[in-house]
C-alpha cells in the first residue's frame, strides 16, 4: 500500500507541476534550449498570452509562423493547400540560412536516394529531411500548441544542440493538418473556459457538442484519409509528400484523460506477411524509442509502448510514410480536453499535455539528426527493394477496367496517380499496373487481398484493397504484358461523343457513375425523365445501342421547355458530367421495350432529409453529406435529433438515418414516421439504424440470431487476461465481402455484374426478406474477399444474412442497408445503391 501511495503521489506531482502559474511561462517548455535570439518573438510575445493559457486559433498559428519566416532567415513558409472551409494549409521549413538558400540543390541530393536508377552513398553528407505533423484530429489540440513552441525553438534557439539540428536537417513543420476541426474545438474550449478553471469532467468545457472537433468540415477522420485521398487536406498533403519524401514523419494525437503518453513501438502488425520491411517496425522504432524514453524520464512524465495501436492500415499519418521509405512515428498524449481536468491521479492541465508533445517532437529531431545516415540508407534500400521479386507477391501485374463506366474508372485512376503509381493504357479500355515499380507496396495495397492474419483484433480496418472500393474488375497477371502508353493524368481520359439534337427523345446511359448527378442536374433545370425497368436495344443517331436497366429517357415533346432549350440544357450537362447521351428519332426499339412502354416510369425529384446530432454517427452522416454535396450537387436538409419532433415530414419524400442510437425518438414520433412512410415515402437506413428500424417495428424484417445454446452448458475456463482479445475478434472492425445483387431491382439499376464487393464494419445482420422480391443484395456462399472475420461471424451470421433489403410499408418503403454504402467517401462501387434509394425509392412498389 505504501508503494501504491508513493506511485500515485509521483504521478499526481507530475500532473500538478503544470498548474503552477510561473511554470506556464516560456521556461516550463523551452528553458533547456536557452539562449534565444531576442529579435525573434516567442509565441507568448506574439499572441499576448502564454502557451497553454487558452487554445490558439488556426489563423493565429499561421500568422505566428509567417512572422518567424519574416524575421528570420532560418525559416520559410509555403501554402500547400486549403481546407474545405478555405483555411490555409501551410508548411514552415526550418534549417540554416545557408541550407535554405541552397535547398533546391539539397533537395536534388535528397531525392537521389529515392531514385532507384542512382546509387549514391553519401548518406551522412546530406541534411536529413524531417516532417513534423500536428493536429490531424481537431479536438486533440495540444500538438498544435507544441508546434508553435517547436517552431520557435528550432528557429530562435542559440543552444549548440539546436544549432547542430539546423545544420544537419531540413525540418518541415505542418502545424495543423485539420484546421476546420481544430477551430471548431478551439471555439468550444475557449467559450466554456472558466476563471478560475473548472476541472470537473462533466463541465461543458470538457464535453463537446456533436459532431465535435475531431473531424473536418464533412466530418471525415483525416487520419484515415492518407490512402483514400478524398479530402483537399489529404490531397494537398500527398502532393507535398511526393515532392519531398521526408525521412521521418511524426503524427501527434491525444487519447483518454486517464492515460499517460504513448510512443512507438506499437502492437505488432496484424498482417501475416507485412509489406512493410521488418527493419522499419523492428530496428528503426527501437532505435528511436530510447530517445523518447530518456526525454520523458527527464521531465518526470510517464508513458507506455507496445501494448496499443497498430500500423496495419496504410492510411494513417503514422503508417502511410512507412510505405514511402520513411519512419513514421505515432505519439498519443492523455488529453485535458479543455484547460484543466480531473483524472484518477489528480488533475491534468493543458500546459502539461503540450510539454509532453513538445518534448517528444524535439526528441524526434535529435534522434533523426544523430541517425541520419541510417535513415537515408534505409530509404534508399526501401525503394530499390521494390524491384526485387518476393515470394509473397500475388501477381506480376494487375489489369483492370470497366467498359461500362468510364467515370468510375477515371476516379480509380486518379487515386492511383495520386500515390505516384505507374500505370499504362492498353488501348482497349483496359489498363495495366506492373508490380515492378518504385511504388510496389502501394500497388499491393490497392490490389492484393488476404484471408489469413497473424492477429484477430485491429485498431481499425483489416482490409483496404482499393480496387474493391471502386467495384473495379481487375485480375492479377503471372507476367507483365506489353505495357502500352503510360497514363500520367486523367485530363481528357473520358471523352463522350458530342450530343446530337433530336425532337423525339434522349437516352442517357445510367451505367456511368456520374449519371445520378446528371439526373439531379436535369431535374433542377425542370426537365422530366423516366427510367427503364427493362433493357432494350434502340436505333440512335449514333447507331444501334444496347441499353441497361435504369437507362434514363427524356421525352422532348413532354417538356415545358422548347426543343432548343432542352438541347442546350442537356449539352451543358453532358459537358459538365461527361455521361454518354444518345439521341433517338423513333420510339420503336429493335429489341425489348419501346420508349412509350409502361416499363418506363417517371422519376420524382427527391426532397431529402437526414437526422444528425447526438446519438448518430457523425462519420456516416458526413459521408452522405459529402457524397451529395461534392459529387451529386444535391442539397440535403440536416436536422438535429433534438429538433426531429418539430419537422414537418410532409415537406420531404426521403429520410436518411445513418448508424446511431435513435432511442430519443418517442413512440409518438415513431408512429408519425410510420404514417409518413405508408403515404408513399422512403426511409433509408444503414447499419445500426437498420437494427433500430426493425426493433422499433418501423420496418418489417428480422435480425439474424445466434444459434441457441444450452443454458446449462458450462463454458470452458479461460485466463482473464485474454478476455479483451477473445471478445474483440468478434467485433467486425472492417473487411470486404461479396454479395449477389438482383440486377433487375431499381436499387441495382446501373450495375452490370451480379457480384459486388461491400464493406462491413459492424455486427448488424439482416435476415433475407420474407418476400422473394425484396432481398436486393445477399452475401454469397463464399463471401470473403479481404480482411479478418471470425469463423463465428462468417458461418453463424454472414452466410445466413442479407446486405440490402426493402421493407414495404403501405404505399412506401424502408430501404435497409446492413452495411455502409458510402464508407469514408471511397466506396464508389456501392454509392449508386444508396443514390438509387434516393432517386428511385418511390418507384419500388
Amino acid at each position: 500500500m505504501k508503494h501504491k501511495i508513493l506511485l500515485l503521489t509521483v504521478v499526481f506531482f507530475a500532473f500538478a507541476k503544470a498548474l503552477s502559474p510561473q511554470l506556464h511561462a516560456q521556461d516550463y517548455f523551452t528553458g533547456k534550449y536557452a539562449p534565444f535570439d531576442s529579435a525573434i518573438p516567442s509565441p507568448a510575445e506574439f499572441l499576448g498570452y502564454d502557451i497553454g493559457e487558452q487554445h490558439t486559433r488556426h489563423d493565429q498559428i499561421v500568422a505566428y509562423l509567417q512572422e518567424l519566416a519574416e524575421v528570420s532567415n532560418q525559416a520559410t513558409i509555403a501554402q500547400y493547400g486549403k481546407s474545405h472551409e478555405s483555411r490555409k494549409l501551410v508548411m514552415l521549413t526550418i534549417s540554416t540560412a545557408e541550407n535554405l538558400a541552397n535547398l533546391p540543390a539539397i533537395k536534388k541530393q535528397h531525392l537521389a536516394f529515392v531514385d532507384t536508377k542512382q546509387n549514391v552513398t553519401n548518406y551522412n553528407e546530406v541534411p536529413v529531411f524531417i516532417q513534423l505533423g500536428y493536429n490531424v484530429h481537431g479536438n486533440e489540440p495540444s500538438s498544435s500548441e507544441a508546434a508553435l513552441l517547436t517552431a520557435y525553438t528550432l528557429v530562435a534557439s542559440q543552444h549548440p544542440d539546436i544549432v547542430n539540428y539546423r545544420k544537419n536537417s531540413v525540418i518541415f513543420l505542418d502545424p495543423t493538418i485539420n484546421p476546420d476541426g481544430r477551430d471548431r474545438h478551439t471555439q468550444w474550449a475557449n467559450s466554456y473556459k472558466g476563471s478560475p478553471l473548472v476541472s470537473d469532467n462533466i463541465d461543458a468545457e470538457h464535453t463537446e457538442m456533436w459532431p465535435r472537433g475531431r473531424t473536418n468540415h464533412y466530418w471525415f477522420d483525416l487520419n484515415r484519409d492518407w490512402l483514400l485521398a478524398i479530402n483537399p487536406e489529404s490531397r494537398g498533403k500527398l502532393d507535398w509528400y511526393h515532392d519531398w519524401y521526408p525521412n521521418v514523419v511524426t503524427d501527434f494525437h491525444e487519447m483518454g484523460t486517464n492515460s499517460t503518453h504513448f510512443f512507438e513501438p506499437m502492437l505488432p502488425i496484424g498482417s501475416k506477411d507485412p509489406i512493410m520491411p521488418k527493419e522499419n517496425y523492428e530496428e528503426l522504432n527501437n532505435l528511436f524509442a530510447p530517445y523518447f524514453s530518456s526525454a520523458l524520464d527527464e521531465i518526470g512524465s510517464f508513458y507506455f509502448t507496445k501494448e496499443a495501436f497498430d500500423g496495419t492500415y496504410p492510411g494513417y499519418g503514422s503508417s502511410y510514410p512507412d510505405l514511402q521509405g520513411a519512419l513514421a512515428l505515432l505519439f498519443e498524449q492523455a488529453s485535458s480536453r479543455g484547460h484543466l481536468q480531473d483524472t484518477d491521479f489528480g488533475t491534468i492541465s493543458f500546459p502539461f499535455t503540450i510539454r509532453n508533445q513538445f518534448t517528444s517532437g524535439m526528441a524526434t529531431v535529435k534522434a533523426a539528426v544523430e541517425n541520419k545516415a541510417r535513415l537515408r540508407e534505409y530509404q534508399q534500400e526501401f525503394f530499390k527493394s521494390a524491384f526485387k521479386k518476393a515470394k509473397t507477391d500475388q501477381a506480376a501485374a494487375y489489369e483492370f477496367g470497366d467498359p461500362y463506366d468510364a467515370n468510375r474508372t477515371k476516379a480509380f485512376i486518379d487515386k492511383l496517380l495520386k500515390h505516384r503509381i505507374k500505370l499504362y493504357d492498353k488501348g482497349d479500355g483496359r489498363y495495366v499496373v506492373p508490380i515492378n515499380q518504385a511504388q510496389k507496396r502501394m500497388v499491393q495495397s490497392f490490389f492484393e487481398t488476404y484471408s489469413t492474419y497473424r492477429d484477430s483484433v485491429y485498431y481499425d480496418a483489416s482490409a483496404w484493397s482499393v480496387g474493391n472500393f471502386y467495384n473495379m474488375r481487375y485480375k492479377g497477371l503471372n507476367s507483365t504484358p506489353s505495357l502500352g502508353k503510360e497514363i500520367t493524368t486523367t485530363d481528357n481520359l473520358v471523352r463522350v461523343a458530342p450530343l446530337t439534337k433530336t425532337s423525339y427523345a434522349y437516352l442517357i446511359d445510367y451505367d456511368d457513375y456520374n449519371a445520378p448527378a446528371l439526373l439531379n442536374h436535369l431535374q433542377k433545370e425542370g426537365l422530366v425523365l423516366a427510367t427503364a425497368f427493362k433493357p432494350f436495344t434502340a436505333n440512335t443517331t449514333s447507331g444501334k445501342r444496347d441499353f441497361n436497366y435504369g437507362t434514363l429517357m427524356l421525352p422532348v415533346s413532354r417538356q415545358d421547355e422548347t426543343e432548343d432549350e432542352v438541347y442546350d440544357i442537356l449539352a451543358a450537362a453532358q459537358q459538365k458530367y461527361q455521361v454518354p447521351i444518345y439521341a433517338a428519332n423513333t420510339g420503336f426499339s429493335i429489341k425489348g421495350i419501346d420508349l412509350g412502354s409502361r416499363n418506363f416510369q417517371k422519376i420524382d425529384a427527391p426532397k431529402a432529409l437526414m437526422v444528425i446530432g447526438n446519438g448518430t454517427s457523425s462519420y456516416e452522416a458526413g459521408e452522405v453529406w459529402h457524397l451529395l454535396d461534392t459529387r451529386v450537387h444535391m442539397p440535403i436538409t440536416k436536422v438535429m435529433m433534438s429538433n426531429f419532433n418539430r419537422v414537418d415530414l410532409n415537406k420531404y419524400n426521403t429520410l436518411v438515418m445513418v448508424s446511431g442510437n435513435y432511442n430519443a425518438i418517442s413512440d409518438r414520433q415513431q408512429n408519425n414516421l410510420k404514417a409518413w412512410i405508408a403515404q408513399g415515402n422512403t426511409l433509408i437506413t444503414s447499419g445500426t439504424a437498420s437494427s433500430w428500424a426493425i426493433k422499433s417495428k418501423i420496418a418489417t424484417g428480422k435480425l439474424t440470431k445466434d444459434k441457441k445454446e444450452d443454458s446449462t452448458k458450462t463454458e470452458e475456463r479461460k485466463p482473464y487476461v485474454n478476455k479483451g482479445p477473445n471478445r474483440g475478434k468478434e467485433r467486425l472492425g472492417g473487411a470486404i465481402f461479396q454479395v449477389d445483387l438482383d440486377l433487375t431491382h431499381p436499387l441495382a439499376f446501373g450495375y452490370r455484374y451480379n457480384t459486388l464487393p461491400v464493406y462491413k464494419n459492424n455486427n448488424v445482420w439482416l435476415q433475407p426478406s420474407n418476400s422473394e422480391y425484396n432481398t436486393v443484395a445477399q452475401y454469397t456462399d463464399t463471401p470473403h474477399i479481404d480482411g479478418f472475420i471470425s469463423d463465428k461471424n462468417l458461418n453463424d451470421f454472414m452466410k445466413k444474412s442479407a446486405s440490402l433489403i426493402v421493407s414495404p410499408q403501405g404505399r412506401g418503403r424502408v430501404v435497409l442497408f446492413a452495411d455502409n454504402p458510402n464508407f469514408r467517401g471511397s466506396w464508389y462501387g456501392t454509392n449508386k445503391l444508396f443514390l438509387n434509394a434516393i432517386f428511385f425509392g418511390s418507384l419500388i412498389n
